[in-house]
């Protein structure tokens, strides 16, 4: 009788921890660990009535279309679940947000074409991730950031024509990639992935399949053989040219800055402006060839050749002038700081000021890879002369300014 009372007894404590749906098997492994095995059961959705310290869920080879908010609010223990090959297309956000303790993750071989990955951002103890065999058609750049425990990726045939750069940074712990069988579109966008290749100690599973589809140029060629000359990073040069000297300004000084860029693809030309009093952003020009003004409530007018010109430039409009040069490789900048100064002898104060500076009717500066720290750039100082007559003026109004000389002191070597 004792016997049988003792096996009761532990029936009754371990029938709550082992609550298993009729559909599933469950076991207790050697390990301590609680097993689920629900694989190959025709089931449409996950399971109620699993127990809630289940660390290992196998539901493969089901015909489970979509994932809820609460599929898995019965597992919050589990650090394995394996849903591959089955039919799920639709993943609710908060699916697996709560699955903290989860380390293996299988969802290949199923439709989904959209995912929350923002629900990866609390699965930190995550080491395995499979994807594969999807219907991805993108990932966010910061998809997998907060994955510093993963080690095996599996994006393989799905279908990413492209991939952020950036994607596979931040994760220290990454050993295996697999991203062949994607159609990958070879633009410059991706050529950051050839250098990364050539760099990482990442096994890449079968990196010569991963093929260009396009362009046309490159199909069929490895992602990793995208020629160098085909993508190469902007270089920017911001030139500001003076011939105003012995001259009169009736309407005021028009100040021209003029934006040279190289590199392939052709780099568009973008504009920042910072005074005291605002922040402007220009993305293309403004003025279109029959000299219309599209954007008219702007001072600043920019040409689709890369110059600037600002009409009757007065004090408020001192600042930092950057000039940006954007493709799909990078992107690379280059200011100046404007300033504008009165003297009634403007060569003498000039040279007062700085003996070493000399008459400049032009001067440009570059800059490719190296950042300017200070953030300034090179500094522009419009000296112009001042009439006494003008300066004795009702108001101290100027009607007429006489420009004198150019200085461009460099206040950063580059």
């Amino acid at each position: 009788m004792r016997p049988l009372l003792c096996s009761l007894g532990l029936a009754m404590l371990l029938g709550p921890c082992l609550a298993c749906p009729s559909a599933c098997s469950c076991s207790t492994k050697k390990n301590g660990r609680l097993l689920a095995e629900c694989a190959y059961k025709d089931l449409q959705e996950v399971p109620k009535g699993l127990s809630s310290n289940v660390t290992i869920l196998t539901l493969s080879a089901n015909r489970i279309g979509w994932l809820g908010q609460g599929s898995f609010a019965e597992v919050p223990e589990v650090q394995s679940l394996w849903l591959g090959y089955n039919q799920i297309g639709l993943v609710e956000p908060g699916a697996f947000a709560l699955l903290v303790h989860l380390k293996n993750l299988d969802l290949s071989h199923n439709k989904i074409a959209d995912f929350p990955w923002q629900d990866l951002r609390n699965l930190s103890s995550l080491q395995i991730l499979k994807m594969n065999n999807n219907r991805l058609v993108g990932l966010p750049w910061d998809a997998f950031r907060s994955l510093k425990d993963l080690r095996s990726l599996w994006l393989n045939d799905n279908e990413l024509t492209t991939l952020a750069e950036g994607t596979f940074d931040n994760l220290p712990s990454l050993s295996q990639l697999q991203i062949f069988n994607n159609p990958f579109n070879c633009s410059c966008k991706v050529f950051w992935l050839k250098k990364w290749t050539e760099n990482t100690s990442v096994s890449i599973t079968k990196g010569g399949s991963t093929l260009c589809v396009a362009p046309s140029r490159l199909k069929g060629r490895a992602v990793t053989d995208i020629p160098d000359h085909h993508c190469v990073a902007p270089s920017v040069q911001l030139t500001y040219l003076s011939n105003l000297d012995n001259t009169v300004m009736y309407d005021g000084l028009t100040l021209t800055l003029h934006c040279s860029v190289a590199g392939s693809p052709p780099p568009e030309i973008r504009w920042k402006i910072q005074t005291s009093s605002r922040h402007v952003e220009i993305n293309g020009p403004n003025v279109a060839r029959d000299g219309n003004v599209k954007q008219s409530q702007e001072r600043f007018l920019v040409f689709k050749n890369g110059t600037m010109a600002i009409p009757n430039f007065r004090k408020e409009d001192e600042g930092i002038y950057t000039c940006l040069a954007v493709n799909d490789v990078g992107t690379r900048d280059v200011s100046v700081n404007v300033a504008l100064a009165g003297s009634e002898n403007p060569a003498e104060d000039l040279l007062r000021d700085d003996p070493q500076a000399s008459h400049l009717g032009g001067r440009s500066c570059y800059k490719g890879d190296e950042m300017d720290p200070s953030g300034a750039g090179e500094k522009l100082v419009i000296v112009y002369h001042m009439p006494r007559e003008s300066k004795s003026r009702a108001g101290g109004a100027v009607s007429q300014v006489h420009l004198g000389t150019l200085l461009l002191a460099l206040g950063i070597a580059l």
